[in-house]
Formats: C-alpha cells, structure tokens, sequence
C-alpha cells in the first residue's frame, strides 16, 4: 500500500528522489522516477519538492518549469546510461546528486531576473574580506609507527612496500603472515583529517573506512589471522563497509570510541562521534552490529540508529532515514528536519571556517533539503539567505548569520 503525504506526493515517490540526490538509486528506480516526472499532473508537485529542499522561497510561478523539467529528465537518462553500459548496479560511478537543485535554482534565477530586470550580483551581500573560502578537499596526515608524519593530498604521493596513496585515498595490503607473530609488536598508524578535509582508507584486511572532516583514526598497519581486528575511532566521522569476518577466519570486527565498543561481524555503518559533541551516533547500514557502553549491549538491525549520551552513558535507539545521515560520503549535504545550529557546525567542518549567530533566534530554526558539498560557501548562504536568514556577512574566515 501507498502512503498518501500532506503534499500529495507518495512516500514511495519522496523516497525515490531521496535516493536519486543521495546517489542511491537503481536502474529500476531510476526509470520509475522519470516515468512519474514526465507525468504532467506530478510537475507541481515535484517542482514544489525541490524548491523545499532547495531552501529557496521563490515563486514557483517564477520557474521556467519546461526547462527545469528537461534539465532533470536528462540528468536522469544519463544516469540510466551508466548503469546500461557496465550492467551493474553496484559500479555507479559517482554523480552531482544536487545538480537538480543547481539546475532548477539557475532557472529560477535567470527567469527571476528577466521578470524584475535585477542582476543576481546588485543583491549579493556584500564581502568585507576579499578571501575565498573554497569547500574541502581529500587530504589528511598519516603518523607512522615512528612517529614520522606524512603529508597527503593532491600533490604528494607516499608508496612503501605494503602502503600506496594517491593523495586522494590511502590503500593498505597484507603482509604475509609471519609464523612467529607473537614476537612481533602491532604496529598502528593513525590517520588524521583536518577540518575542511577528508580521506578514504582501505585497511589491511580489505576493510574500507570513509573519513570525514575533523575525524581521527587509529589502526593497525596489518591484522593479525584469526584474531579479532580492532580499530579506534578517536573522534570525528567515519563510514565502515568491514570485510566479511568469514574471509579471515572468523575474525570479529571492533570499532572503539570514547565511551563505546561495537562488534561487528561484516556489515557498513557511520559512527559520528565529535570531540565538541556530547552524543555518538551509530547507524547501521546493512548487517549486524552490538552497540555496548560497558553497562549494557544493543543489536541494532538495518535503518537503525543509537544515541549513546556520553554524560549520562545511557543509549537510545530510533529508526532512521540512513540516506539522509550517510549522505556526506556521497558529496551531499543532506539535511531533514537539523536545528540551523547543527547544520552550520557540519557546514563550519567541511569549509574551514567559524560561525557566529548574531541573531540567537536562528539557532532553533530548522531546515529540510540537500545541497552539493563542492558548491562554494557563498551559493550555501545565499540560498540560505532567500530562506530565513536575513542576511550574512564573511569577515576572513567567520561567518556571521544576521
């Protein structure tokens, strides 16, 4: 059965495009969505859907809807294309999920500006410093078992026997095990992201670990066979998709931090547990994990998320939208329901940058929609600025919400 929304649109339908701005949809869902898309009497509906989520108030009767509708439907064939030609869903290559909202917004504004014969730049608020503040980029430092620190991103490589990096990823192999491993030490690196970074890893054991900004990692550079294989979330963000504890001998998987332990058997999950935050959030992806704060052990099954109060050390667990909350690994910014104070703590991490609300009455309010992670700060706060904020201003690197 087909639940009905207060818009009209179906949850069924709501679902589809969250998946497509969040990258996560089929060739099935890909093709259903275009069908209903090209139905003339869901055109309001879906152009009003993405004007929410773009957080813009502009008319929807300011849309050139012929455009914006053909912009869309083409991004959508593109991506049926792509899973046309490699025949696997699972290979998508990776898309700018908001260049719907980009699309749509540009339209918006083109035809706004023909209408009131006023220039985009004649509003803009204006800039007191005229630094550039640029979205975040792969890089991050590696501390060897020395305690030498390596340097990675875009511009310089590392290579050792068993590690390789590109810059952009970081990528261990096995060493073969030695029959006298008890006379050798475990040796872990840590992988640091700095803010307005991030970083992907392929642990020794084929596990692969996505590193948001301002997030630490503490591994071993090689695993031990048949032993469980225990990393350290210091803090930060991290995405999981853990190797199969049945390629490793039965090999449990634990991810540790601060005050928790989860035990896994081979599964993706997210764990956000920043030092300036009092909650870590677990959502499971897909499999199965134990979520433990040393009182007491939840299994959380698929769609499900655990807030574990570090002050009180008491966890609870809800269902969640697991599109929306990994959404970051993707390159959105995706957003439901989130207190504007939260959003800009995310938004600060990723750009680099300090926040102050000059207007307290901000804080609270909250905001739904999803935005490209490469779009510049200034494209941020100004569709945030036609929204709610009444206005902004960036002074070297602080923002302040007016």
């Amino acid at each position: 059965m087909v639940v009905k929304l207060k818009s009209g649109m179906s949850l069924e339908i709501e679902n589809l495009i969250v998946k497509f701005l969040t990258k996560e949809a089929n060739l099935d869902e890909l093709q259903q969505l275009e069908l209903w898309i090209n139905d003339p009497k869901n055109e309001v509906l879906f152009l009003e859907y993405i004007k929410t989520n773009a957080f813009t108030n502009i008319a929807t009767s300011m849309y050139d809807k012929e455009s914006a509708k053909e912009n869309i439907t083409r991004r959508i064939k593109q991506e049926k294309r792509i899973f046309l030609n490699r025949n696997k869903v699972s290979s998508i290559i990776r898309y700018a999920a908001a260049a719907i909202v980009i699309g749509v917004l540009t339209t918006a504004y083109i035809f706004k500006d023909r209408l009131m014969h006023v220039s985009i730049e004649e509003t803009a608020p204006k800039m007191v410093s005229p630094n550039v503040i640029m979205p975040g980029t792969d890089k991050a430092t590696l501390t060897l078992g020395d305690g030498s620190v390596v340097v990675l991103n875009k511009e310089n490589t590392f290579q050792t026997q068993n590690v390789n990096s590109n810059g952009e990823q970081i990528v261990y192999k096995k060493k073969k095990e030695n029959k006298k491993k008890n006379t050798t030490a475990v040796v872990y690196n840590f992988l640091t992201i700095p803010r307005g970074g991030q970083f992907f890893i392929k642990l020794s054991d084929g596990t692969q670990v996505w590193l948001n900004s301002e997030s630490q990692l503490k591994y071993p550079v090689n695993f031990i066979d048949g032993e469980t294989r225990q990393v350290e979330l210091v803090y930060g963000e991290a995405y999981f998709n853990v190797s199969p504890s049945t390629e490793h001998k039965g090999a449990k998987f634990k991810v540790l931090n601060q005050s928790q332990e989860i035990e896994v058997l081979g599964t993706e999950f997210n764990i956000k547990a920043y030092k300036d935050e009092t909650n870590i959030y677990t959502t499971l992806v897909e499999g199965k994990v134990a979520v433990g704060n040393g009182v007491s052990k939840l299994n959380l099954v698929p769609n499900e998320q655990s807030n574990l109060d570090t002050q009180k050390n008491n966890i609870v667990v809800t269902e969640v939208d697991v599109s929306s909350e990994i959404s970051w690994k993707n390159g959105i910014f995706s957003f439901k329901g989130k207190p504007l104070k939260n959003i800009m703590k995310v938004i600060s991490r990723w750009y680099d940058v300090d926040v102050i609300f000059e207007n307290k009455a901000l804080e609270t309010l909250k905001f739904k929609g999803s935005l490209d992670k490469n779009q510049s700060i200034e494209e941020i706060l100004s569709i945030m600025k036609s929204n709610t904020i009444n206005n902004y201003e960036i002074k070297d690197k602080t923002i302040i919400l007016k």
